[in-house]
């Protein structure tokens, strides 16, 4: 008999299939704890895949054979991943396929914010463009400034190699070790987060969400920042004190943010950042083209079928529950 599983995400049906060749796949729009035929599907199910909601420890005791958890994304906030270590439950993620797309969307976010770029194409489209542009329609240079980069991850090194061959920028660094590659290849710079925030031109997050991340950028690191400081945060949202950062922007502490990401999402209609000029604001794009989705989603269910066929390789985020005791 398959193994059987939850899928709680729509993925293509090429994918979908490959589920069905190893496993029974019960299939869910989302993770729904008032669903019944969840619940009723969650007693059996071996393994689970999708994206979103919040796997902890209530939602364990409702899967008791579960072996597997496999996240169609890198970040796994939403796991609590003590618990999973107690019932021995892998954690599967999709580390690599989504590093270039997401260094796109921060290069897109330093350009739009430092140019202005949404900004004064509404204005075109609202017909303000009668005469030629003058200093009220002005961005401010990326190339060769200086980016600092908080988490020299792959992320962080896709998005310091276009700034650094790209647009010629200085490149300095926040990170728990010394990134000898970085150092190498990129001319990159490690330094404390405070004189990274008093140098930087821009300042581009890239972390997790940790205890030791939550609102590490808040009033005081802000302040740090030039005057003409741009943030651009496509990390997690949590990671910056949303509301500091709103007084920041309007106060003219720093000069501008382009944000993927925020504190609480989809991000609420009466946000003060949504009235704000100096805001580029995207729905947590970071990931979001077609080629880079679907390569999440075949890393996810690959990952899937390795953990529950014992032939894991790569890709495990707590890889000692896999060792047999």
């Amino acid at each position: 008999m398959k193994p059987s599983i939850v899928l709680y995400k729509s993925i293509p049906p090429d994918l979908h299939a490959r589920l069905e060749q190893h496993f029974t796949v019960h299939a869910f729009d989302e993770l729904n704890p008032e669903n019944p035929a969840l619940k009723q599907a969650l007693q059996q199910a071996e393994g689970i895949i999708g994206s979103g909601g919040k796997i902890d420890n209530a939602f364990l005791q409702q899967a008791p054979k579960l072996r597997a958890a496999s996240t169609i994304a890198v970040g796994y906030d939403n796991f609590d991943v003590e618990a999973l270590n107690a019932r021995r439950i892998a954690l599967m993620h999709t580390p690599t396929v989504l590093t270039e797309t997401v260094a796109d969307t921060l290069m897109g976010l330093m350009l739009a914010s430092a140019r202005r770029m949404i900004e004064v194409a509404e204005r075109v489209k609202a017909g303000e463009w009668q005469e030629s542009i003058g200093p009220e329609w002005y961005g401010v240079d990326v190339h060769h400034k200086t980016i600092g980069i908080l988490g020299m991850g792959r992320i962080g090194m896709a998005l310091a190699q276009r700034a650094h061959f790209g647009f010629g920028m200085p490149v300095l660094y926040n990170a728990r070790r010394v990134h000898q590659e970085a150092e190498q290849r990129f001319s990159a710079r490690r330094c404390d987060l405070d004189t990274l925030l008093a140098e930087s031109d821009f300042v581009c997050i890239v972390l997790p969400l940790t205890d030791e991340t939550f609102h590490i950028i808040g009033r005081e690191q802000l302040a740090k920042m030039k005057k003409s400081g741009i943030l651009i945060n496509a990390g997690r949202g949590p990671v910056v004190d949303e509301a500091a950062l709103i007084e920041a922007l309007q106060n003219g502490t720093i000069h501008a943010a382009g944000l993927d990401v925020f504190e609480q999402e989809p991000l609420a209609v009466n946000s003060p950042l949504l009235k704000l000029p100096n805001v580029v604001a995207l729905p947590h794009i970071g990931s979001a083209t077609h080629e880079t989705r679907y390569g999440m989603a075949a890393c996810a269910v690959d990952n899937l079928i390795a953990v529950l066929t014992g032939t894991v390789k790569e890709n495990c985020v707590n890889p000692q529950v896999l060792k047999t005791a």
